[in-house]
């Protein structure tokens, strides 16, 4: 299989030129990433950070005319991706799509929207304040042929930088209202694929074990290993990095940035005596679990970044 790395891109490709736009602040901004990284290269696991292979990576929006789901995906769906699964998360308000890349070497893409309208009005309010100025879809605005303003875009401000009491009264409701309205289209994490490593370290429960020897704190929620149904997809993630934020009335506060993730496919059953190493991607377990991502999205709550040890 050939592998999709953090940074390993094809520079005469357009997606891969979006991709390196997308990545480079987030490993700025993520220390964990190139944390792990490290310990993987000086614990032999990988050569190098292009031996890792990207299982997914993950976005938020809002549900409001003209941003959202219907109009985020353009990006990809202009790069060869194809929209798949539909997932509704009932206690957090979301809906969601997973999206399947044009080839291999690409990671899939997992899109969720906050449905704003099942809010509270107050909460409503706050965010069509910073949102109501947006007329226009703003991915129409651009030359998706341009990867570089499509990178550029993923980081761009769509509306003012919000006060911190508004980010408060959003948090107050709903913590994912709070991340996005601060954060954006900031890419909220990437994820390692963990059946791919050697194997003293390919599932997740082995890995899990590996990262919190080097001091990586993870995702508690719904216990550190998140499995499917059909138990063939496992996943576990780190706690979010507290970032410090200025709000538009030079207040400060920290909150929740971004994290990563950790997958293990298993093979489906009819592939299951085939050797770890030579099995292809179609042979796995395809697809996302409503479960294990609802409590993935935690990562970013106040319950598991205050959360001590």
């Amino acid at each position: 299989m050939q592998k999709y790395a953090i940074m390993n891109f094809d520079k005469e490709n357009g997606l891969s030129k979006v991709l390196e736009g997308l990545f480079k602040p987030y490993l700025e901004r993520v220390p964990d990433v190139n944390k792990i990284t490290a310990a993987m290269v000086s614990n032999g696991l990988i050569a190098s950070q292009h031996d890792i292979v990207n299982d997914h990576i993950a976005f938020r929006t809002l549900g409001v005319p003209n941003l959202g789901i219907n109009s985020f995906e353009k990006i990809f769906l202009h790069y060869g991706y194809t929209k798949e699964d539909y997932f509704f998360f009932e206690g957090k308000k979301l809906d969601a799509y997973w999206y399947a890349p044009p080839s291999p070497e690409y990671p899939r893409i997992f899109i969720s929207e906050l449905r704003v309208k099942d809010l509270s009005k107050k909460v409503q309010d706050v965010i069509l304040k910073y949102t109501k100025n947006i007329t226009v879809d703003p991915v129409d605005t651009l030359d998706l042929n341009n990867a570089e303003e499509v990178g550029d875009f993923f980081y761009k401000s769509l509306w003012e930088l919000p006060s911190l009491e508004d980010y408060q009264t959003l948090l107050a409701e709903s913590e994912y209202a709070s991340w996005v309205i601060y954060n954006r289209y900031y890419l909220n994490h990437y994820t390692i694929s963990v059946h791919e490593l050697p194997e003293a370290y390919n599932t997740v429960a082995k890995f899990n074990t590996f990262l919190e020897s080097i001091g990586i704190r993870l995702n508690t929620a719904g216990g550190k290993i998140k499995t499917s149904a059909d138990g063939l997809l496992k996943q576990s993630s780190t706690v979010a990095e507290m970032i410090d934020a200025e709000f538009s009335n030079n207040k400060k506060s920290k909150i929740s940035g971004s994290y990563v993730e950790f997958a293990e496919r298993l093979p489906l059953p009819e592939f299951a005596s085939i050797e770890s190493a030579k099995l292809t991607r179609k042979q796995r377990r395809e697809g996302f679990e409503s479960a294990n991502a609802d409590k993935i999205f935690e990562s970013t709550f106040s319950s598991q970044t205050k959360k001590e040890g």
